[in-house]
């Protein structure tokens, strides 16, 4: 969502991971902006919604984003970086030695925030003198993004606690875990008494990365595939998806180049379903993965470390910290796809046919994810002041239609006329021909179309896969598929560590 007001008010969010004193609570702010005195008009609460979308940025935004977590805990990459002890968070991700004192608190407690951001909201608007229909919108917008943001932590912990409202400092820290399936259910609840009210399509100019219908039902299409609710997970996906190959009702249809899905400024294109907005603002260290962090991070993540040209075979690359390589088997797997160019950067090959140097960095193969390979034209020029390698502006898909076409055959049980018509659609857009629909050629094509965007390791998970698959990596079936809720989440409150850990 584009930016018209940054706002910073939200001073309760501090009872959450601060304790007062209750003469401090009880003293009356004067001449400053709090919760009790914001939200007089439509600007303001633009501006709150706003800062609920700020959310969405955790899946690409901060050293703890959902896509370099999630690629390195999969069997396609390794954490990499710097070195073993470089993010205890990541590399025991990576090797399943993840326990409740490595996990990010910032994976539960970011997206509670954005909860929090939603709930005060929702408690607000029927008071906010402003047009109806907007305040409609706005309504739906904030439960919109509430259920996605529960939608991540049930998927990541499973027991979650379940907030709809506003709490006090006491009350948050007496709000149990909630059963998994009450949390899907106000998933649904939300969704579904959203989708009416958003928009079928916004002005890309004014609007670009607001919700619009499409959105909402593609995710709820996975919300119930996540359930196992495959049928209605089929019927949400049709409506998103239309005519495998066409341009859907919702204006959606598949780039003609997969490359171009990729450029920096491709943003929000007819191939974007749910879009995570980043931009070079001036972001600086000292804000760098809070929600007022506007930059990239997995850019310069996965770039190679002290990274040289030495002719014109090799591009021109700014230097990263080489997270995220791609696994030999992946390599292997990828070898003779149309998608291998736009997906892996072989700089392996270009060094030993001396192109290019590099450092290689802990676990290097050589193999580096190119979809999010910034060029040395993306470096930020500092003209906003803050840090370049902290202001790169890719956005990135947390849903698009390529995925939404393989999750509507999934949802099909990978058999049938449209299962196979969604399946070609996406092998034909890359020029590859048809192959029998499965199940088995359904996770095979993800696999290839999605890598490195941070899905491999559900999917795994969902599929009942991932103790095959990642076993040798020390993945514990009937423990890692969820992850442990870090240990602040669980001194002196109600909630209950998750099994085994």
């Amino acid at each position: 969502m584009k930016k018209e007001v940054k706002i910073f008010l939200y001073a309760a969010i501090v009872i959450f991971i601060t304790s007062c004193s209750s003469d401090f609570m009880d003293v009356k702010p004067e001449g400053m902006t709090t919760e009790d005195n914001y939200y007089k008009d439509e600007a303001q609460a633009k501006a709150a919604l706003t800062s609920v979308y700020d959310l969405l940025r955790k899946n690409s935004g901060g050293f703890e984003n959902m896509i370099t977590m999630f690629n390195a805990a999969s069997d396609d990459h390794v954490a990499g970086g710097g070195g073993e002890s470089d993010g205890a968070g990541i590399q025991s991700f990576s090797n399943y030695t993840i326990n409740p004192y490595t996990i990010p608190v910032s994976f539960w407690s970011d997206y509670y925030k954005g909860i929090y951001r939603a709930n005060v909201l929702l408690s607000k608007l029927p008071g906010v003198p402003m047009d109806e229909n907007v305040k409609v919108r706005f309504t739906a917008e904030a439960k919109t993004l509430r259920a996605y943001y529960y939608f991540n932590l049930v998927r990541m912990f499973k027991n979650v606690p379940l907030i709809t409202q506003p709490l006090s400092a006491s009350e948050f820290y007496n709000v149990p875990q909630a059963l998994p399936e009450d949390v899907y259910a106000q998933i649904e609840q939300d969704l579904l008494e959203s989708i009416d009210n958003l928009p079928t399509t916004v002005t890309i100019e004014t609007d670009g990365g607001r919700l619009t219908r499409g959105a909402a039902k593609a995710i709820l299409g996975k919300v119930y595939l996540y359930e196992g609710k495959n049928t209605l997970a089929a019927e949400q996906f049709l409506d998103v998806n239309g005519t495998p190959g066409q341009t859907s009702q919702y204006g959606y249809h598949l780039l003609s180049s997969f490359a171009d899905l990729w450029s920096f400024t491709n943003k929000f294109n007819t191939e974007s379903i749910l879009e995570v907005s980043h931009s070079a603002q001036g972001s600086y260290w000292g804000i760098w993965g809070s929600s007022s962090d506007e930059g990239n991070t997995v850019n310069v993540m996965v770039g190679p470390r002290s990274y040289n040209k030495l002719d014109n075979q090799a591009p021109e690359l700014p230097s990263g910290w080489s997270f995220n390589v791609f696994t030999q088997n992946f390599y292997d797997f990828m070898q003779g796809d149309p998608r291998f160019n736009a997906t892996v950067f072989d700089l392996k090959t270009l060094n030993q046919d001396g192109h290019a140097s590099y450092i290689a960095g802990y676990q290097d193969t050589g193999y580096f994810l190119n979809k999010f390979l910034p060029k040395q034209a993306d470096v930020y020029d500092g003209s906003l002041g803050g840090d370049a390698v902290l202001n790169y502006a890719q956005n990135t898909y947390a849903i698009r239609l390529a995925d939404t076409y393989l999750m509507e055959a999934e949802a099909l049980g990978g058999t049938g006329g449209r299962a196979q018509a969604l399946l070609d659609a996406v092998r034909a857009r890359v020029g590859l021909s048809s192959v029998p629909v499965s199940m088995s050629a359904i996770k095979d094509e993800r696999r290839r179309e999605l890598a490195g965007e941070g899905h491999r390791w559900f999917d795994l998970v969902r599929w009942g896969d991932a103790p095959a698959k990642l076993g040798n990596r020390g993945f514990v079936a009937g423990k890692n598929e969820i992850l442990p809720i870090p240990i602040a989440e669980t001194n002196n409150t109600l909630i209950q560590q998750n099994p085994i850990y």
